[in-house]
């Protein structure tokens, strides 16, 4: 059986699962909200702005290429990698390393990916106490 949590508690409807034995008259009940791990690791805006970043990272790559999402080449933009050089250079020049066989310019791409980029935080896992 599925509970959809009200817009009032949640920004999202949520639904959660539960099991309830064949034959049973129990009402369940609605679990507990908890905050999920990820969400506690890791600030939630700063993991909005990323899944922002790569949804618009797939869809630039998808115009650069001219094919759909699942015929992109097989590639791997690791911006925490991008974070951790240092110089927007080193950053550019990695990129490009990356798009070598895309034969549409990629110089816009990979300037507004350095604009973008600028000044986000990299996703590490906390140090546990």
């Amino acid at each position: 059986m599925a509970a959809v949590t009200s817009p009032e508690t949640s920004p999202q409807p949520r639904v959660y699962f539960q099991t309830v034995a064949a034959g049973s008259t129990e009402e369940p009940e609605i679990p507990v909200r908890k905050q999920g791990r990820v969400t506690v690791k890791y600030d939630r805006k700063e993991l909005r702005k990323r899944l922002n970043l790569e949804e618009w990272i797939i869809d630039q790559l998808t115009a650069l290429y001219n094919c759909e999402e699942e015929a992109i080449p097989e590639l791997e933009i690791d911006v925490d990698e991008l974070l951790d050089m240092p110089s927007d250079d080193d950053r550019g020049a990695r990129v490009k390393d990356l798009l070598v066989d895309c034969y549409k310019p990629t110089e816009d791409f990979v300037s507004d990916l350095l604009d973008k980029i600028r000044g986000m935080q990299k996703l590490t896992t906390p140090q546990k106490k």
